[in-house]
């Protein structure tokens, strides 16, 4: 093994100087993502701390960097964004090294004739989206997490959307890229619309999550942008199920909303403090070419027309409430300050599965979260990503952490709320997760998730990454290799 001295002088003498961050509060606030927020907010960090925070200005650099780290058995975690929930940016091996790509920031080239633009990995969402909106365009893809997400990391961890029923995810989205391998291979997927020249291999890098390569520079579709032509739908309702009833019903009738949603009661109470009224709540969006969004409109009012279960809720209240819906540094700082005061932490986990087993699903973590974990405040979530053939839920649960050090709530609360998510998902035939990736944090349960096609993501891994050097431990356990 390399001493950390070798490594930084190494690293120093590929990126420069100034590319290399060995302050030990930066070393330690890159050691965690926010799944370990609860830690990081009392300044406990308890995973191994990088050796250094490399940052790569260009493809050749990322290359040299991989190509030592996997000669010397160095552990690569790569960054792009600083986003991440589900243990991605840990390392199980002490001798490892942050490589981010956030230096590697330019817009290459807004494409308006092919509608598709082509940024470097580091470009901030954000900023790509406010240049392609000055030319009348839009990205389509609006995560939560849009002032902080930069493009890399969007593709890494198949990201997804806050209009993704509309356009679908990061995956609908990517025409073509540029990563590089471990092994310093450069690989670049051309754009086109659609090939069928054997299998689709941008998805051996899409969804990633940094375990096989480094993405470098990604090509995503654009489309044009109508704000103006948004229109708002809301509703009160009793039951969770009537909700997704109705979310199916349009899905299949093949209306497109950009924005489709249930709340249950408790998740409705926290989102919607001013109108939810103890119901759940129901809502849509439509958008796009003027025609089009009040098609759309009218055939979704036509659906909702017909259930006398629901009561209209003023569309100027839901239009308010998504326009302050994303997650930026405020809200991160708002939420600390609010952690540390009342010492109420909360978190989220994401599956989905079909319209016949989702509820199913929903009524089971709710019923058994409660009865299984002290000191819950409370526990609900929503369905805000819907298919033809199905939906996801997004769970939202809050506890009570008083009088317990910061590594207890991650044994006493997270893990084990985690857990009964994950096994009623796999249970009932869902996925255990939707968009936030598997990390370190689901990783336990990938051989479930995957069945008898794990013998093919195990073999991507073991033929892009042999030594195991690239995120050791995310979505693949080091048990289950050879």
């Amino acid at each position: 093994m390399v001493s950390q001295t070798e490594i930084i002088k190494s690293m120093q003498s590929i990126v420069g100087t100034a590319g290399v961050v060995t302050d030990l509060k930066d070393l330690q606030e890159s050691s965690v993502d926010r799944f370990r927020k609860y830690e990081a907010y009392n300044n406990v960090f308890t995973q191994p701390i990088p050796t250094a925070i490399v940052y790569a200005e260009n493809t050749d650099q990322v290359k040299r960097v991989l190509l030592y780290a996997n000669k010397n058995g160095v552990n690569v975690i790569p960054r792009s964004g600083n986003s991440a929930l589900e243990q991605m940016l840990e390392s199980e091996k002490e001798n490892h090294i942050i490589l981010d790509a956030s230096r590697m920031n330019k817009i290459i080239k807004i494409d308006k004739l092919n509608m598709q633009v082509t940024a470097q990995a580091g470009v901030p969402l954000g900023d790509l989206e406010d240049e392609v909106r000055k030319l009348g365009l839009t990205t389509g893809h609006s995560p939560q997490s849009k002032p902080l997400a930069q493009m890399g990391g969007l593709v890494a961890v198949r990201s997804i959307g806050q209009f993704s029923t509309l356009y679908g995810g990061i995956e609908d989205m990517i025409v073509g890229m540029e990563a590089v391998f471990p092994n310093g291979e450069i690989t670049r997927i051309k754009n086109v619309p659609r090939r069928a020249a054997g299998p689709d291999i941008r998805h051996v890098i899409v969804g990633n999550e940094g375990t096989l390569c480094f993405i470098t520079e990604v090509t995503v579709k654009l489309f044009p942008y109508y704000p103006e032509n948004n229109l708002f739908l809301g509703f009160h309702l009793s039951q969770m199920q009537d909700g997704l009833d109705i979310l199916r019903e349009v899905m299949v009738a093949g209306y497109k909303p950009s924005v489709a949603r249930v709340y249950s009661k408790a998740d409705a109470a926290t989102q919607f403090p001013k109108f939810a009224d103890g119901k759940c709540v129901l809502l849509f969006m439509t958008e796009g070419a003027p025609e089009i969004s009040r098609a759309n409109f009218d055939g979704i009012q036509k659906i909702t027309n017909k259930h006398d279960e629901l009561s209209p809720i003023d569309s100027k209240l839901i239009e308010g409430w998504f326009n302050q819906l994303n997650w930026g540094p405020k809200q991160v700082e708002d939420e600390k300050e609010d952690i540390l005061k009342t010492n109420d932490v909360g978190f989220t986990t994401e599956i989905a599965a079909d319209w016949e087993n989702i509820g199913r699903i929903f009524d089971a973590v709710v019923d058994r979260v409660p009865k299984e974990i002290p000191d819950m405040i409370w526990i609900g979530g929503h369905s805000s990503h819907s298919y033809i053939n199905g939906t996801n839920i997004y769970f939202v649960y809050y506890y009570h952490v008083e009088g317990i050090s910061p590594e207890e709530e991650i044994t006493k609360y997270h893990n084990p709320i985690n857990k009964i998510i994950v096994e009623e998902s796999l249970k009932h035939g869902g996925t255990m997760v939707h968009h936030h990736g598997v990390g370190k944090a689901r990783a336990p349960w990938i051989k479930e998730e995957y069945g008898s096609s794990f013998y093919i993501l195990k073999t991507l891994k073991e033929a892009f990454d042999p030594n195991n050097i690239m995120n050791a431990g995310s979505i693949i356990p080091e048990k289950y290799l050879d």
